[in-house]
């Protein structure tokens, strides 16, 4: 297996002549970053548009309690909520 070491190092060496020819007073986002920003805005309106159909299909309408039941806790009342089978 090579030495990571040293490929590291010579890759560190590149980028950092790299980094000395950029200007300083003219670093900018530029075109990458214009693209990154446009595809997440278009994602999160993508997403905010889904969701929008997703919760426009929800029905809020609670079924009624079948048992008769107030809401309160089915332990502290001793009852299970269901009922048993009649016997006719």
């Amino acid at each position: 297996m090579p030495d990571m070491s040293a490929s590291a190092s010579l890759a560190m060496t590149h980028l950092v002549t790299l980094a000395k020819e950029v200007d300083e007073d003219k670093v900018t986002p530029g075109v990458l970053g214009f693209i990154v920003f446009a595809v997440m805005a278009l994602a999160v309106w993508g997403l905010m548009k889904s969701m929008n159909r997703h919760m426009g299909r929800v029905d809020f309408k609670e079924a009624p309690d079948p048992t008769g039941a107030s809401g309160k806790d089915t332990a502290a009342t001793g009852t299970s909520g269901k009922t048993s089978p009649t016997q006719g």
